[in-house]
């Protein structure tokens, strides 16, 4: 129900369409356009660009009417089917000539006279518009401007074909014109205005516009217009606003609003001629042959950029010749009128397609279902933009399939939760907390028996913790506190090197690596918490000594093979543990760590895993309880740091030919080595081994062991 609720809200909040979603959904259609450039098309506009080039060498602009009457009859020259101009001329220039002759005919009345008798910069411009079709500027203004009177507007070159669409265009109370004398010879006029969203980015550029109360078509479309030679330009409307327009038999789709989607390309350079470079005969004139003209202002400093969803900052000029290149090319984006209603519809499809699942097959394959879903959709819309020019918003079902999923997920982990909770309560009697976590993520796990694999096991016990439990005879609560802060740090230590805690045995710890979970380095690992357990015992121990306790000992053990691991027990109650000679071998270990002046002993698998990593020595060949062959086994004593060290280096020279000659009976060598190496351990905390070895020798000196020693100590406790 909750699920169902979100739905609905979302998608009454798409059919009310609030600003921010309306601004989420237009960057979603710039991510296509970010995406992918548009394909390249031949390139039917030049613009002759008012740049800062030009206003350093041509002066600040305005520029005199007289030289913008050059630039025309150039393009004009050169080929140039028609020009636009991007500027708007709404005021007379004042370096006509006869507006100089009234400054100079104080001093010079004779220029004065001759100055006046020479045509005004308008009308010189005026002229040029005579020899090459121009098409002027002009701009929406926000109130009406009693320049010129309405009618004296020139008819529109605009038909329609269905229901009058004014309503739905842009509309402008004013408009600023040119002075008469252009308007006059101008082919035509053209809007220049745009709108840009909320968000201050020019998506979309409006093809016919009201202004002064009447329909007029944009710069762009007009200049196309008269490059053309058509007279008419045709918009379709229905009642829902504008279809499409054509001209010269290209169908131009827009939205309701006449506005045409572009694919905006990022700014191209190629296409911009400079105003200097053309006026100073620098330019390629062959650029303008056949193509349209744009007359334009990319200099920042006259306010004429444009943020599109390729560009923080485009030339307006640009932008009018791209709308032009994709009318040209038919590259116009298209979202359709029923877009919309198909999103909404697809939103809602979805998220009761992802509701109806999860009852019937749980929270996983809805999640599966709400990506491969999410994946469709943008699958679709990618394929929709990049084969058909047609944007749709899949951030929003995308986004309510995700919100939808999300509350999914959360009621079928609670539910899954629930039945946990349940499981405990008929289980928890009679198995151990352990097995029913494990039993309420997996209950296929509830049968007997277990796998082999190789691993490696920790034995850890506090020396003579007997003795000190006695202390605690008339103070349980005290044991239990003493328990509790030395076993939490060692486990602490054992998970941080991923470690599984199998079982407390009072204030001894038993953990085991490579189960459940895999671990292809785990006798690196053991030893690595071995040794992180006495480092956290020796913090341990400084709290104790600072308040007058004892310091605490710890042995510990590590063995490495094969076990069987698994949930083992009764049918009423089973743990997940592990089995075979390694674990036994291991506790051995464990208990021989004081017998031979050592924290850490490890086996011979063990060793052969981490030696060249860790500070690992021999320390001798054992036999234990119900085993005949004998096992090599070792002390580790330090990181991989001291490992490297140059102490431990010498030391471990001087050990082995201690152990060389211990085996070769050579037992004044034994004891003369032990005495060097003695020294060189106590920095290491092993200097008491050097002790009992010394002593094995004294004693194998004065009764010598016989021929058939083979060196092996026999372990009789087990």
């Amino acid at each position: 129900m909750l699920a169902l609720v979100l739905l609905l809200m979302m998608v009454a909040l798409r059919v009310i369409d609030p600003a921010p979603l309306e601004t989420l959904r237009l960057k979603t259609f710039d991510l296509y356009q970010i995406a992918l450039a548009p394909k390249p098309t031949p390139q039917q506009v030049i613009i002759v660009d008012i740049d800062e080039k030009s206003l350093d060498e041509l002066g600040q602009w305005p520029w005199p009417r007289s030289t913008l009457a050059k630039i025309i009859d150039k393009v004009g020259q050169a080929g140039a089917v028609a020009v636009g101009l991007d500027v708007l001329f709404p005021e007379h220039d004042r370096t006509s000539p006869a507006n100089v002759a009234s400054i100079v005919e104080a001093y010079d009345k004779e220029t004065a006279d001759r100055l006046r008798t020479m045509k005004s910069n308008d009308q010189v411009f005026a002229d040029a518009m005579t020899r090459t079709r121009v098409v002027l500027g002009q701009s929406g203004y926000h109130k009406e401007l009693k320049q010129w009177h309405a009618d004296e507007l020139k008819q529109s070159p605009i038909a329609m074909l269905g229901p009058d669409p004014k309503a739905f265009l842009d509309t402008y109370p004013g408009m600023v014109r040119n002075v008469p004398e252009l308007e006059a010879n101008a082919q035509g006029r053209g809007m220049v205005s745009l709108r840009h969203e909320s968000d201050g980015v020019v998506r979309k550029m409006p093809l016919v516009m009201m202004a002064q109360g009447k329909m007029l078509p944009s710069l762009s479309l007009e200049l196309l217009r008269v490059a053309t030679g058509q007279s008419t330009i045709l918009i379709r409307s229905g009642d829902a606003g504008v279809n499409s327009l054509v001209l010269a038999g290209i169908a131009m789709p827009t939205d309701r609003n006449a506005k045409a989607w572009l694919h905006f390309h990022p700014h191209n350079q190629q296409i911009f001629v400079s105003a200097a470079d053309l006026l100073a005969d620098r330019a390629n004139l062959d650029v303008f042959k056949g193509r349209i003209v744009l007359l334009g202002a990319s200099a920042t400093g006259l306010f004429d950029l444009k943020a599109t969803p390729v560009e923080a900052a485009m030339p307006g000029v640009e932008a009018h010749a791209q709308l032009i290149n994709a009318i040209l090319s038919k590259t116009l984006l298209q979202r359709p009128a029923w877009a919309n209603g198909m999103e909404v519809s697809l939103t809602l499809l979805i998220g009761l397609g992802l509701i109806g699942l999860l009852p019937r097959f749980g929270a996983m394959i809805t999640v599966f279902a709400g990506g491969l879903v999410a994946a469709l959709v943008l699958g679709a819309s990618w394929l929709a933009f990049t084969q058909k020019a047609l944007i749709f918003d899949y951030a929003f079902p995308l986004m309510a399939s995700l919100a939808v999923t999300g509350v999914l997920i959360v009621l079928g982990y609670l539910q899954e939760e629930i039945d946990r909770r349940r499981i405990r309560t008929a289980f928890g009697q009679y198995l151990s907390q352990d097995m029913v976590a494990q039993l309420t993520e997996d209950p296929d796990k509830l049968i007997l028996g277990g796998e082999t694999k190789d691993m490696s096991i920790l034995f850890s016990d506090v020396r003579g913790f007997t003795t000190i439990s006695e202390q605690y005879k008339s103070n349980p609560q005290g044991l239990t506190m003493l328990i509790n802060s030395l076993l939490t740090p060692l486990s602490q230590a054992v998970v941080a090197h991923k470690g599984t805690i199998d079982k407390y045995m009072g204030d001894n710890i038993m953990a085991f690596w490579n189960a459940p979970l895999a671990d292809d380095d785990h006798a690196y690992n053991a030893c690595c918490a071995a040794l992180d357990m006495t480092r956290r015992l020796n913090l341990l121990n400084e709290e104790r000594v600072a308040t007058g306790d004892v310091a605490l000992e710890i042995g510990v053990g590590i063995n490495t093979g094969e076990c069987v691991v698994g949930n083992m027990g009764s049918d009423f109650r089973f743990d997940y543990t592990v089995l075979g000679d390694a674990v036994n071998l291991s506790a051995r270990l464990e208990g021989q760590t004081k017998s031979y002046g050592t924290k850490i002993i490890i086996g011979r698998q063990t060793a052969e895993a981490v030696q060249n990593r860790l500070a690992v020595l021999q320390i001798d060949r054992v036999r234990v309880v119900g085993k005949q062959e004998p096992e090599d086994i070792f002390a580790l004593l330090g990181d991989s740091d001291m490992a490297a060290s140059d102490s431990f280096q010498t030391l471990a020279g001087d050990h082995g030919l201690m152990l060389e000659s211990y085996y070769g009976q050579r037992w004044a060598d034994v004891e003369k080595i032990t005495k060097r190496c003695v020294g060189r351990a106590r920095g290491l905390d092993f200097d008491e081994f050097y002790t009992i070895y010394a002593a094995r020798a004294a004693a194998f000196s004065a009764e010598p062991p016989g021929k058939n020693w083979d060196g092996v100590n026999d372990i009789l406790v087990k």
